[in-house]
């Protein structure tokens, strides 16, 4: 019995240290999630996870969890705060009681920080302070849509292709991480919410690639696979000025690709000056 608890916890080990080399200036972690089974695990992990950046790694017997995140690109609060909208309280922050409500029975553990304040002034601070950051790329006005940061860094970004320029590709990329991991959660909508927790592993996972190599091709082939989530981020988030999902029939090795522009007019981010106007508007989103 003892040889199979070394070997378990041999396995554990070996798949963190994995998991660390995988995650660069990684900062490791000890936390408490609250749950119950295989099922919580799995979504507390999910929620808090994000390919490159950070791992959850949860044990639903002692509660305790294992972060391991890019210092540089995230920290724990932003990851429990994710697991928090997903419905699970840690010692940080608390899930929202409708959320948690929708927790399948079995995964409804007993809430032993219900009464307790939550910490809300962490969660202003570390916001403001993303917010801040992302003030420096990209004009932030505290009445404006919490996305917004967002589709305004991926529009630049997109401009940056047009221009077949890589390295402020990248540069632009890595301005839309920052407004990611900025985004206020809390404050999107029900439906944007839903939306936001699908994708927003994707949206950072796309933009790190790109941020990653100034190599236009390889920059172009990540924002065929970045502009389908932000589609589903824009149809589920109400727009103050019209926006153009466009199409051009030759990107993506002749199968297509989309992306979203500001601009009726055809500017083309997979080819630039080669084939600028090539293209067409699939949907106007307003």
């Amino acid at each position: 019995m003892n040889s199979i608890k070394i070997w378990m916890a041999m396995i554990v080990l070996l798949s963190l240290t994995s998991c660390n080399a995988q995650i660069k200036n990684a900062k490791t972690e000890n936390v408490k999630i609250y749950g119950n089974c295989e099922m919580c695990e799995s979504t507390i992990e999910n929620a808090g996870n994000i390919k490159k950046v950070a791992s959850v790694d949860w044990n639903k017997d002692t509660k305790m969890a294992t972060l391991i995140y890019d210092s540089s690109k995230t920290n724990s609060d932003e990851i429990l705060k994710r697991i928090a909208l997903a419905g699970y309280d840690s010692d940080n922050f608390l899930a929202p009681d409708d959320v948690y409500a929708k927790l399948a029975e079995c995964c409804q553990y007993d809430r032993v920080n219900k009464t307790a304040i939550v910490k809300t002034e962490a969660i202003e601070d570390h916001t403001m302070h993303q917010s801040e950051m992302v003030d420096e790329k990209v004009e932030i006005k505290q009445d404006e849509h919490p996305l917004k940061a967002v589709f305004d860094t991926y529009f630049i970004l997109k401009d940056a292709l047009v221009a077949s320029n890589g390295t402020l590709a990248s540069a632009k990329a890595k301005d839309l991480l920052t407004a990611i991991d900025a985004v206020k959660m809390e404050k999107l909508t029900s439906d944007a919410h839903t939306v936001w927790m699908k994708v927003m592993k994707g949206l950072a996972l796309n933009a790190g690639h790109i941020e990653g190599t100034k190599d236009i091709s390889l920059q172009r082939t990540h924002f065929i696979t970045l502009s389908d989530p932000m589609y589903q981020l824009l149809k589920a988030s109400k727009q103050e000025t019209p926006i153009y999902y466009q199409h051009c029939p030759m990107a993506n090795n002749g199968k297509g690709a989309n992306w979203l522009s500001k601009e009726s007019n055809i500017k083309n981010p997979y080819y630039g000056a080669q084939m600028l106007t090539c293209g067409s508007t699939l949907e106007t989103i307003e």
